[in-house]
């Protein structure tokens, strides 16, 4: 099956999109950078447990751990970057 040239130009803008939005994505990095052998055993227990539950464990023990640092006046690059826009709409 042979294309049209209006085929030909959609399927080549088409492309063109993909590969930009694929030149820019972010890196995506780990939050936490775990061990080998934790990652291990965390793959071990999701198999053993399921996913779901081995997340929600760990949500719930980082969560506590985090509960005990004094956090209320740091700030994410994200928070900032909002302040920052919420700014200059002003």
């Amino acid at each position: 099956m042979k294309a049209s040239e209006l085929e030909t130009k959609r399927f080549d803008k088409a492309l063109d999109e993909i590969l930009d939005l694929f030149n820019n994505l972010e890196e995506d990095k780990p939050v936490i950078q775990f061990d080998a052998e934790v990652l291990e055993n965390i793959e071990r227990a999701k198999i053993k447990y399921g996913s779901d539950m081995v997340d929600e464990k760990i949500n719930t023990v980082v969560h506590e751990m985090l509960s005990w640092l004094d956090l209320d006046e740091v700030q994410t690059e994200e928070e900032e970057n909002s302040e920052a826009d919420d700014d200059s709409e002003e």
